[in-house]
Formats: C-alpha cells, structure tokens, sequence
C-alpha cells in the first residue's frame, strides 16, 4: 500500500507581509500583530454557522478500546520528520 511508505517532508511556504517574506522573529510577530488588529474590529456572519448544523451526522459502529489501539498501533512510523506517535 502506498500510504505506508516513506514520503517527502511536506514543502514549506514563507509568510509573507505586504509581499516581504518575514525572516526574522521580530517581522514575523508584527505580521501576526498587524493581522489580528485588522481582524479584530470586524463583524463576523454568525449565520454560516447553520450551514454546520444542517449537515448530516454520521454514525459510528461501536468498538473496543483495545481495537483502535491495535489499529493505530500499527500506523507508528518513527522514521517520519514530524510526530507520527499515535498511542
């Protein structure tokens, strides 16, 4: 199966500011400052919210702890870059 191989790590964008890619801490917390003050004073349309609720619920088969840690057990994979550790 091919999603149990090894993949490539997953490529990294920069964050960008008005087009300047942020290198340092200091721009890179005043692009975060910057951001949530022009975020801070809008209004937000609560009613997309309904959208959420009107989707169908799934239902699940009832399982044992025991078969979801034997499950995911066999997912671990300590090679991968990033935290695969999953119990």
């Amino acid at each position: 199966m091919n999603w149990v191989n090894k993949h490539k790590p997953p490529a990294v964008k920069e964050v960008k500011y008005n087009g300047h890619p942020c290198f340092k801490i200091e721009d890179l917390w005043h692009t975060l400052h910057s951001s949530f003050n022009m975020a801070q004073n809008y209004q937000i349309d609560i009613d997309t919210l309904d959208e959420i609720l009107s989707k169908s619920l799934s239902i699940w088969i009832p399982f044992l702890e025991e078969e979801f840690i034997s499950s995911i057990v066999k997912c671990n994979n300590l090679l991968t870059l990033d935290p695969d550790k999953l119990s």
